[in-house]
């Protein structure tokens, strides 16, 4: 049950994209992150241009450290800082984290010029591409029109090799790429669209082995300038790299201990038992800071008797998401007695005032029920403890609870929460699979 109020929410990172920040927020990572770029020098990086891992790890110490030296007077040619952006002129080895990573998730924003080629190396394994998709860089010969973002080192014909969609904006624009590696599984989002899902990175310094555990990042660039900025990395721990691998291009949202990575009045949420709980008396929308498309979410929930919250989907992060955002999807005690009388677009699982869900599905007050949400255009369905509750197309809705207009039902992205109404109803494992 919807209440009538408007909470106003700012979100330090725009609907845009997850790493597009607000002026004065540049290079400071999102919650959960941690900055690899300082926005001042190039502290934490060296150089190395295409290099086999293997044959540095065999080299005497004072080699390794002769070769390193040598790549930093050529980084010092080729690389600089200005306004808080890694520049690179189009020339010269490749800027090289000194940290080893694993399984992690990367953000990055970027922009080139014309006919440079460029990409981004992932424990020192070449590469998610980047590069001039217009037919007048001269590579659409080798899938270059197919865009940015794709394995391009993988074998011919290998999923990811290529990207799914082209969503490389105008050179002149900034790109953001969101990259998830989890073993050897590689998923990327270029400018919020899903390019690459869960395929297999080919190691390309030996095919018949798998991709090594950890390596550097390292940012290639060659053939014109190119300039990075916003570069920051999450480790992935070990229970979500589980889930992600047992669920293929799903990944954990909430991580059971706290809510980082979440927006909203987060003050009035608590992690209770490894669950989200909304503070008695309290409420509000918080989300999770991911723009989203079309997506599917799987959680799980438990309400107290006569609990009232709901599942905040496109939600733009300021406002009442039952009517700005897509829609609220209900989480309600069906069986209450003090909600005996409710328009049937009120019960749980129903699009709050607009698409009525089925009943009898919901487990016994106090037991944890398992829902599954998928979102694609203006359609949603919503599957409860395996039963579907409701599948329906909002576009065609013009009858409304109330005669309350919903402006927002055709909104096409945002992002996914949960909107309290003072009650301790309890979310966990919440997990998210982009569709695109």
């Amino acid at each position: 049950m919807k209440m009538h109020t408007f909470v106003s929410i700012i979100c330090g990172l725009s609907l845009g994209g997850l790493t597009t920040l607000q002026a004065g927020e540049m290079n400071t990572p999102p919650p959960g992150f941690t900055a690899l770029f300082n926005g001042v020098d190039l502290t934490g990086w060296h150089g190395m241009g295409h290099f086999d891992p293997r044959k540095l790890q065999t080299m005497p110490e004072d080699e390794r450290k002769q070769k390193r030296d040598k790549d930093m007077e050529d980084v010092r040619k080729h690389w600089t800082v200005e306004q808080g952006e890694l520049v690179n002129d189009g020339h010269g080895v490749y800027l090289t984290t000194n940290e080893d990573y694993g399984n992690m998730e990367f953000l990055i924003d970027y922009k080139t010029v014309a006919k440079a080629d460029s990409g981004i190396y992932l424990r020192g394994n070449p590469q998610v591409q980047i590069w001039d998709y217009t037919k007048e860089g001269g590579k659409w010969n080798i899938d270059a029109d197919k865009g940015s973002g794709g394995l391009w080192n993988n074998s011919k014909g290998a999923p990811g090799k290529n990207p799914m969609v082209l969503a490389d904006r105008p050179f002149g624009e900034w790109n953001t790429f969101r990259i998830i590696q989890v073993k050897d599984y590689t998923t990327v989002f270029l400018n919020d669209q899903l390019v690459v899902e869960h395929a297999k990175m080919e190691n390309f310094w030996d095919r018949s082995n798998p991709l090594w555990d950890k390596g550097p990042i390292q940012l290639q660039t060659h053939g014109g300038e190119i300039r990075w900025r916003n570069i920051f990395q999450r480790a992935i721990p070990d229970h979500e790299v589980k889930q992600m691998l047992s669920e293929p291009g799903f990944r954990p949202i909430f991580n059971g201990s706290n809510l980082d990575g979440w927006a909203g009045p987060t003050d009035n949420y608590e992690v209770r038992d490894g669950a989200i709980v909304c503070k008695p008396n309290n409420g509000g929308t918080i989300y999770y800071h991911q723009n989203l498309r079309d997506f599917v979410v799987r959680l799980e929930f438990k309400l107290p008797p006569g609990g009232n919250n709901g599942l905040a989907i496109r939600y733009p992060g300021h406002g009442n998401t039952a009517y700005i955002g897509m829609c609220e999807l209900q989480v309600l005690d069906d069986t209450a007695e003090k909600y005996a009388k409710l328009d049937t677009r009120q019960y749980h699982g129903s699009a709050y005032g607009m698409a009525a869900a089925k009943r009898g599905a919901q487990l016994p007050v106090g037991e944890w029920n398992q829902q599954e949400v998928t979102v694609e255009g203006s359609k949603i369905k919503v599957i409860l403890n395996g039963t579907t509750i409701l599948d329906t197309d909002l576009r065609g809705i013009n009858d409304y609870m109330g005669g309350s207009a919903h402006p927002g039902k055709e909104r096409y992205e945002g992002y996914f929460g949960f909107a309290g109404h003072g009650d301790a109803v309890a979310f966990r494992n919440v997990r998210v699979k982009a569709l695109r």
